[in-house]
């Protein structure tokens, strides 16, 4: 079974969050900083694949409006 490179992400993402979260809570006090980076990716992953919909979306959306126009002259 070939698995899809954007279900993992969606899958990844919010597992990297969470294990940044019980870090920075749990974590020793010298030890937080080292947590940081795995949220700030999570959180990035997340924010760049609602942007790329969002995009999507809207390309879509302009295309659609192009090609009715086109067809109603």
């Amino acid at each position: 079974m070939k698995l899809n490179k954007s279900l993992i992400l969606s899958l990844v993402s919010p597992l990297m969050i969470l294990i940044s979260l019980i870090g920075l809570i749990s974590g020793k006090d010298n030890k937080k900083i080292y947590y940081l980076p795995i949220g700030c990716m999570g959180i990035f992953i997340v924010l760049e694949k609602q942007l790329s919909r969002k995009f999507n979306r809207n390309n879509i959306l302009e295309k659609i409006k192009t090609y009715q126009k086109s067809n109603l002259k």
